[in-house]
């Protein structure tokens, strides 16, 4: 589908990139903190606030690997993170009330189950759900949006998630993703936007460096959607921290995203501004001698100088060899009736 709504966000190959806050984890079971997080990501003008939706015995089995940057094992993590159904139901009205469209990213079916009943516009899956097919048939069945992050995949995997579930939900954004916290540049592999757009039409970015200027590179390139982890303060505990920009940062990143966007348009004419500047800066075919009625235009004689309001210099040459038909001082811009 080359259209698709999120909420009052309609997203198109030509709309705003739109900006998503993910606060993800970063509230660390605090919902007062996640509060926070949500008013900081209003205030800097994000689009969309996200979380991620953890019941963590219905997504993993206590005794799973851990990777090194998590810190901690990783159920006990989850665990210690998770929140209530009714703090979310708090959050989203929180939310409401901020004007910033929120929305999360559902670990389990029962995640699932949960938002659906929130009436979330959206379901946001990360990296780790791209190849789980029975969850993402399951959100597929509930006609909302599926955003689905890329990371640990290869392009044939995307497509193979993309044809299991295009006949029961067409409305699939892929976000090019590189799932290392942080990662460096060289991980980011921005052109992937351009690869991944030959699966699907609406292609955003769910960036994990620090900083913000590859998000701006992924605008540059044309993404729709931009995912950031956000934090308040680094100092804050948990593994996404040091992946999360500040509020200044995301502050940034809306107002920039949305300078590149602006600026991305297929050259045309001659922009009406550019023209007195074109006047000034261009030259135009001007005698650099005296010359009497008869005389050849020649080398010695005819020249190009601004402003750009006469003959163009472009011309110069078809006017060489031809005859003056009149006298004519020099340092003038030539005139087309005075060319025999």
């Amino acid at each position: 589908m080359n259209e698709i709504s999120i909420g009052k966000h309609q997203i198109s190959l030509r709309s705003r990139p739109l900006i998503c806050s993910e606060i993800g984890i970063n509230h660390n079971g605090n919902v007062e903190d996640a509060e926070a997080l949500i008013r900081m990501s209003a205030e800097a003008g994000a689009d969309l606030v996200k979380l991620q939706t953890h019941i963590v015995d219905a997504e993993m089995l206590p005794s799973g690997p851990t990777a090194d940057y998590v810190g901690e094992g990783f159920y006990d993590l989850i665990k210690r993170c998770q929140l209530t159904y009714d703090d979310h139901l708090r959050l989203q009205r929180l939310s409401d009330s901020l004007g910033i469209t929120f929305f999360s990213t559902p670990f389990s079916k029962e995640a699932v189950e949960w938002l659906d009943r929130l009436g979330v516009p959206a379901f946001k899956f990360g990296s780790g759900e791209l190849t789980n097919i029975p969850l993402l048939r399951h959100a597929a069945r509930k006609g909302k949006p599926l955003i689905l992050s890329t990371g640990m995949s290869t392009l044939g995997e995307v497509r193979d998630t993309v044809e299991a579930i295009w006949s029961i939900n067409q409305q699939i954004i892929l976000t090019n993703c590189a799932s290392v916290y942080p990662a460096n540049y060289s991980d980011i592999r921005l052109l992937g936007i351009q690869q991944l757009r030959e699966i699907v039409p609406l292609v955003g970015q769910s960036d994990h460096s620090q900083g913000i200027a590859t998000a701006l590179g992924a605008v540059a390139l044309g993404a729709i959607y931009i995912e950031k982890h956000t934090g308040i303060d680094r100092n804050w505990p948990g593994p996404d921290q040091k992946a999360s920009i500040l509020p200044d940062e995301l502050k940034r990143l809306v107002v920039e995203s949305r300078q590149i966007w602006e600026a991305m348009q297929e050259r045309g004419p001659v922009l009406e501004g550019e023209r007195p500047v074109a006047a000034m800066a261009h030259h135009s075919v001007v005698t650099i001698a005296p010359m009497k009625a008869g005389d050849p235009f020649t080398l010695d004689n005819l020249w190009v100088k601004r402003p750009g309001n006469g003959i163009p210099a472009s011309a110069y040459d078809s006017i060489l060899g031809r005859i003056a038909k009149r006298d004519i001082d020099a340092n003038l811009l030539l005139k087309e009736e005075w060319i025999a």
